[in-house]
C-alpha cells in the first residue's frame, strides 16, 4: 500500500501571455518508510513538485490537472485550513535555508510547543518533554538548556537539526525535504543524511528527498525520480539509475559526475540547455539536446516506458511493454 500517490499532475502559472505548464503529468509513488529522491537541473520542476505536495504553491500557482492522494485521501483539493492540519500532522517539510522556516523572534522551544499542541492533544509540560526529546533525537547537545535559545543563538547544522525536529513534532507520515544539505558544509551534510536515514527507519516516516546532488542521492535513498522540463525522465531503484540510466539524460548525468577511480581530464558535458517553459519543443523535451534523437523524438512526447528495472520516458525502450500510471515501489 502506498502512503502518497501523486497522480498525473499538472501544475501551471496563468498569465497576461497566456498559461505556463510547469509540471506535466507527473507521477509517482512513495510507500511507507521508503525515501525516493527526486533530482534534476534547476528549472526541472523538484521544488514545485514539493510545493505541490505540501500545498505550498506561490501564487498564481495552481494545480490544474491530476491528483495528490495521501493515506487514501485526495488532498490537492482541501480548503486553507484543512491543508494547514494536514501540513502538521502528516506532512513534515524541512527546507533549503532554516531561517526561512524558523521564526527569530521566538526561543525554538516555543516555536516546537506549539507545533505539538497544535496538532497533538498534550499538556504544555508534556509538549515541552516532548521538544526536548525531539532536540535530543536530531543530535542537539545539551537540548534541555538549548531549548530556551534563539535561532540566532544555532549554528546553520544545528538550526537544520532544530527544523528537522519541528517537521517531526507531529509524527508526519511523510517528510518532503527540499534541498536540506545544500547550505551545509559536507562533514555536516553526511550528519543530516544519516539523522535522515535514521529517522525513515525508527519512525517509518516516508521520505521525499529533493536535491539537485547525485551523492546525496547515492547515499541515502531506496528509488530515485529524475527530473526533465517538468516531467518525470526516469524512475527506478537508485543502483539501476545510477549504474544502468536509461534515459539518455540520466546517462548525461551521470557521466558529469566525477569519478575518483578514473584518470580522465575533461568531465563529459550534456550540450546545450534546459528549455523555458513558454519554449518547450514538440515531441520529447530533451531531443534538442539529446545524442541518440531520431525521428519518433521530433513527433511525440513519450510517456514513462518499462526499461528493464526501471522505467524511462524515451521512445528507445517503445518495445518495452507501457508502464502503469505510476512507478511503483521497486
Amino acid at each position: 500500500m502506498s502512503l502518497l500517490q501523486v497522480q498525473n499532475l499538472v501544475v501551471e502559472f496563468p498569465n497576461r501571455r497566456g498559461t505556463l505548464r510547469a509540471l506535466d503529468d507527473i507521477s509517482f509513488e512513495i510507500a511507507p518508510g521508503e525515501i525516493l529522491g527526486v533530482v534534476g537541473e534547476s528549472g526541472a520542476g523538484k521544488s514545485l513538485t514539493g510545493a505541490a505536495i505540501i500545498g505550498l504553491l506561490e501564487p498564481p500557482g495552481r494545480v490544474a490537472g491530476g491528483q495528490i492522494v495521501l493515506e487514501g485521501q485526495r488532498i490537492d483539493n482541501l480548503g486553507h485550513e484543512a491543508m494547514r492540519h494536514i501540513r502538521g500532522r502528516k506532512i513534515g517539510a524541512i527546507f533549503q535555508d532554516p531561517l526561512t522556516s524558523l521564526n527569530p523572534l521566538y526561543t525554538i522551544g516555543r516555536q516546537l510547543i506549539e507545533t505539538i499542541r497544535t496538532h497533538l492533544p498534550v499538556t504544555e509540560a508534556e509538549a515541552r518533554r516532548r521538544a526536548i526529546g525531539l532536540l535530543e533525537d536530531t543530535g542537539i547537545p545539551a537540548a534541555a538548556q538549548r531549548i530556551d535559545h534563539f535561532p540566532h543563538q544555532f549554528s546553520g547544522g544545528m538550526r537544520q537539526r532544530v527544523v528537522i525536529a519541528l517537521a517531526l513534532a507531529a509524527e508526519p507520515k511523510l517528510i518532503v525535504a527540499d534541498e536540506p544539505t545544500t547550505a551545509l558544509d559536507v562533514s555536516i551534510q553526511a550528519q543530516i543524511i544519516q539523522l535522515l536515514k535514521g529517522i525513515c527507519k525508527e519512525h517509518g516516516a516516508a521520505v521525499m528527498l529533493i536535491t539537485h546532488d547525485m551523492g546525496v542521492i547515492a547515499e541515502t535513498c531506496d528509488r530515485v525520480a529524475v527530473m526533465y522540463a517538468g516531467r518525470v525522465a526516469e524512475i527506478g531503484p537508485v543502483h539501476e539509475v545510477i549504474h544502468q540510466p536509461a534515459h539518455p539524460y540520466t546517462s548525461g548525468l551521470m557521466a558529469s559526475i566525477p569519478d575518483m577511480t578514473m584518470d580522465r581530464e575533461r568531465l563529459n558535458q550534456i550540450d546545450g540547455a534546459m528549455p523555458r517553459l513558454n519554449a518547450i519543443p514538440k515531441g520529447c523535451a530533451y531531443n534538442p539536446r539529446c545524442p541518440r534523437v531520431f525521428d519518433h523524438c521530433l513527433v511525440e512526447r513519450p510517456d514513462l516506458l518499462n526499461a528493464g528495472a526501471t522505467r524511462a520516458a524515451c521512445w528507445l525502450h517503445e518495445a518495452h511493454t507501457a508502464s502503469p500510471a505510476y512507478g511503483g515501489a521497486a
